[in-house]
């Protein structure tokens, strides 16, 4: 099976490598559930307001989130067409694994039986 990748290599990487930290995978989830300020979400976290906007520019880089000024509150919107793209390439690695893993098991099912008498 062949991973059909709707991202580019950069945008891959940049995508996942926003994705491996646990803060911004709370922030983004935060950001699919509803829009909320920078301020606003800087208080879920124990960490300095600076801190969280370096967070949701990686986030930001990797266009999984969007950011729309309102007034003087910067609103964080989840960007779906990118959380999608993401999802799609995930689902194709799980399918790939499953697909590995059936057949070593049919390989070990198979050797199993020939070592029956």
């Amino acid at each position: 099976m062949v991973v059909d990748r709707q991202l580019t290599e950069a945008e891959f990487d940049r995508t996942f490598h926003a994705l491996a930290d646990m803060t911004r995978r709370d922030i983004l989830g935060r950001a699919i559930r509803s829009d909320e300020s920078v301020s606003a979400l800087s208080r879920h976290y124990s960490m300095s307001l600076t801190a969280v906007q370096k967070h949701i520019a990686v986030l930001e880089r990797a266009a999984l989130v969007t950011k729309e000024r309102r007034g003087r509150a910067q609103i964080v919107h989840a960007n779906g067409p990118t959380i999608a793209k993401a999802i799609a390439l995930l689902d194709q690695y799980e399918a790939l694994w499953i697909d590995r893993a059936n057949r070593i098991a049919d390989v070990l099912a198979t050797a199993d039986e020939g070592e029956q008498p």
